[in-house]
């Protein structure tokens, strides 16, 4: 995966700093990450195992490789977050 350079002038149309923005896009990353850990917790969980109990990463169970597989290829949570404020997809307001 190549380096995506973000245009800080676009952020600075969405928000009213830079710094502003960061902050804004670092908690709908940690938004983000949560909600995927989650699925992907729930998905794992669903395999059955295969009654080995002795915590072994050594024994590779190809169902959980694939889940980790199709999870590794989705946008990292940070980038995500900072494309949906960039189309102003994330709402936020200040605390009184």
């Amino acid at each position: 995966m190549g380096i995506q350079p973000v245009d800080l002038r676009k952020l600075d149309e969405k928000t009213a700093n830079t710094y502003e923005a960061v902050i804004v896009a670092a908690k709908e990353g940690r938004r983000i990450n949560e909600e995927t850990r989650l699925e992907y917790n729930s998905l794992v969980n669903t395999i059955p195992s295969k009654g080995i109990d002795d915590d072994s990463e050594d024994i590779e169970n190809p169902d959980q490789l694939k889940i980790s597989l199709e999870f590794e290829k989705r946008p990292k949570p940070h980038l995500h977050a900072l494309n949906e404020l960039l189309k102003g997809k994330v709402e936020y307001r200040y605390k009184s």
